[in-house]
């Protein structure tokens, strides 16, 4: 199902990181017919709509209104993207977190298979848990996961509920690893730690990392699958396209780097000399922390995915320079 310029898109959460940075890979690819639906309230993300094109914007209030009781009211649509979600991995209300990750996705899968859109949705690395039972999109039994807080279980469930009910195998469920790059500074204590890092340079001349507090890693060497958005964004429309390609899939760059090479890239990029402090990691944090991901994105591959991808130093490169010294967002590069 190529992507045309007259598809009708609803991109959920499509004014938050990844969903505007969809809204935005789509408008490079000449698509307006777009409806935006997210929940602005009072953080900034606003600010990542100014610069895109799409036809509609929608409160996700009211699509999860129309959705459970009107769906006819929102019309046909070709794809829907489904990005909207509470994304913090800190979160406590378990209640919040299962109505907007689990019961909203459950709802608005079954109003998007109803109406014969192709439907793409946010899961999560947060569900592998500590990676214990391994980080494998092929997995036969994924109910053995035990992911490490209630954000990665929200999302797990509807994996879970997704495969037991059949809808998994008309579906495609993504399991974003570290995704960094424009767009994602309105997320406070949840940006990545690209955006937060360049911060503390230019503040203090250095960057504080957590200590190890496992034997077998070094302060510093906890390690992690870095995707750049740009990549992620492209990876997210290869799967809508790809009606074959269903199930769940680890959407990473295949490749896992240290914090410090990380932070070592962003010196770089802003042409100075690393400094790193080491700091104590927040003693309710040690129980929950992932000390190594990757993706293992061969499923990926398979379905035809053959796009190349940044290099970490190329992709932090671009980010410093071409958007967080710049002051731009996605959509204002001309």
């Amino acid at each position: 199902m190529p992507i045309q310029p007259q598809s009708r898109i609803l991109v959920t959460g499509g004014a938050g990181f990844i969903g505007s940075a969809l809204v935005w890979e789509l408008n490079r690819r000449g698509c307006e017919n777009i409806i935006v639906s997210d929940r602005l309230c009072t953080d900034e993300k606003w600010r990542n709509l100014a610069p895109l094109r799409f036809h509609d914007y929608l409160d996700g209030g009211d699509l999860e209104r129309l959705a459970r009781t009107d769906p006819s009211a929102l019309g046909k649509f070709d794809l829907v993207l489904h990005l909207g979600a509470c994304s913090a991995t800190t979160e406590k209300d378990a209640d919040y977190l299962m109505r907007n990750n689990y019961e909203l996705t459950r709802v608005l899968c079954e109003w998007a298979l109803g109406h014969d859109a192709r439907f793409v949705y946010a899961s999560s690395a947060a569900t592998y848990g500590d990676g214990a039972q391994g980080m494998d999109d092929r997995m036969d039994d994924p109910h053995r996961l035990r992911p490490l807080n209630m954000y990665g279980y929200s999302k797990h469930l509807f994996d879970l509920h997704a495969r037991r009910t059949g809808m998994l195998g008309r579906i495609a469920g993504l399991k974003y690893f570290n995704v960094y790059g424009p767009n994602e500074d309105h997320k406070a204590d949840m940006r990545s730690v690209v955006h937060k890092a360049h911060r503390q340079i230019l503040d203090t001349g250095r960057v504080q990392l957590f200590k190890s507090h496992r034997p077998d890693y070094q302060d510093g060497c906890q390690m992690r699958d870095f995707l750049y958005v740009k990549d992620a964004v492209k990876m997210t429309l290869h799967l809508a396209e790809t009606t074959t390609a269903n199930g769940v899939f680890n959407l990473g760059s295949g490749k896992a780097h240290t914090w410090v090479e990380l932070v070592g890239a962003i010196f770089a990029a802003m042409g100075r000399e690393p400094v790193v402090e080491f700091i104590e990691m927040p003693a309710h944090l040690r129980d929950k922390y992932q000390y190594h991901t990757c993706a293992d994105i061969s499923k990926l591959r398979a379905s035809g995915y053959e796009e190349p991808l940044f290099t970490l130093a190329e992709a932090v490169r671009d980010y410093v320079r071409g958007y967080l010294e710049a002051d731009k967002r996605l959509g204002d590069e001309v």
